[in-house]
């Protein structure tokens, strides 16, 4: 079984997807001390070091090395700034690249990475890893295109050490229009689920920023984007739908109950299986909410990491 070591890890849906792949996950890392307490409750045999990159001077040896740096400066949802620190967490990457040397790796990140202001510091780590001694390929995915009830659009570089003899090609979809399947619906997802799960969605009033915008789909839809911030959560199909008043101002149709996804749901939208979150603190709902929606969807990180070539 090939081996990998996981970087900027959160609760582990890159790393769900791995162990998909049929990978071996020896060690992972994190700074948030609630997504390690959800990793290790469901992966329980992986070495997780909790805390700042920068300071873990020593790595296993492994085959493969992925990371999903934090996001939040190229992120539609955040600040969107290209000079904040955390856009160069790559450079922490690129320093584990060079220090393991694995025959691959796989890195994740937010496709507004592409964006013209941004593309820079795409072009930087492109070429901070070809530095290291890699062969570096980059392409945007969407999460839907392979099984995954959600529509989620995410970069990814994958290189391959240019020593083997190998070249690396993204996957082609699997569902879709064009695609063998079709595409997975909520129904699909989270049927079978509580439709009233108390205590397990955040239950707060819609503020007005929230109904600037149509947040909801029907069962038979893929779902928006699963956020980390449970204030901007969509809707759940049993919820009215919405329908626009004037620019940036929505409504529902009628007064019937409604209601964000529970972090339960929010996870099978992802393309988890059922996760188990301990009670650790502060495992609070708000906490819940942000690992699962800052996590890479298994599904995707699976087929990425499937259509690594054999050399092993």
């Amino acid at each position: 079984m090939p081996t990998a070591i996981s970087l900027f890890t959160g609760c582990g849906g890159s790393d769900a997807g791995l162990a998909q792949a049929g990978f071996s996950v020896l060690m992972a890392n994190d700074v948030l001390p609630y997504a390690r307490d959800v990793y290790l409750a469901n992966h329980a045999d992986t070495d997780y070091r909790l805390g700042d990159v920068a300071e873990i001077k020593s790595f296993p040896s492994a085959d493969l090395l992925v990371g999903c740096y934090p996001c939040q400066g190229f992120s539609q949802g955040g600040v969107r700034e290209p000079s904040r620190k955390i856009n160069r967490l790559y450079l922490e990457f690129a320093r584990a690249l060079r220090t393991v040397k694995p025959k691959a790796f796989i890195v994740e990140n937010v496709a507004g990475m592409v964006r013209a202001n941004f593309r820079h510091l795409l072009k930087n780590q492109l070429a901070a890893f070809r530095r290291a001694g890699y062969r570096v390929s980059c392409e945007v995915l969407n999460s839907a295109d392979f099984g995954v009830a959600q529509e989620r659009r995410r970069i990814f570089i994958v290189g391959i050490r240019k020593d083997l003899d190998a070249v690396y090609k993204f996957p082609s979809p699997t569902h879709g229009i064009d695609a063998p399947r079709p595409f997975c619906t909520i129904r699909e997802a989270i049927g079978d689920m509580p439709h009233w799960p108390e205590g397990e969605f955040y239950a707060r009033s819609f503020h007005w920023y929230y109904m600037s915008r149509d947040r909801r789909r029907g069962w038979d839809d893929l779902s928006k984007t699963i956020v980390a911030n449970p204030r901007h959560m969509p809707l759940h199909p049993l919820s009215p739908a919405m329908i626009k008043l004037e620019h940036n101002v929505w409504k529902f149709v009628d007064d019937a109950p409604a209601r964000r996804f529970s972090y339960r749901e929010a996870a099978r939208l992802q393309g988890f299986c059922d996760v188990e979150f301990p009670d650790t603190k502060p495992g609070t709902l708000d906490m819940r909410y942000t690992v699962i929606g800052n996590a890479v969807p298994p599904p995707l990180f699976a087929a990425v990491a499937g259509a690594l070539p054999k050399i092993w």
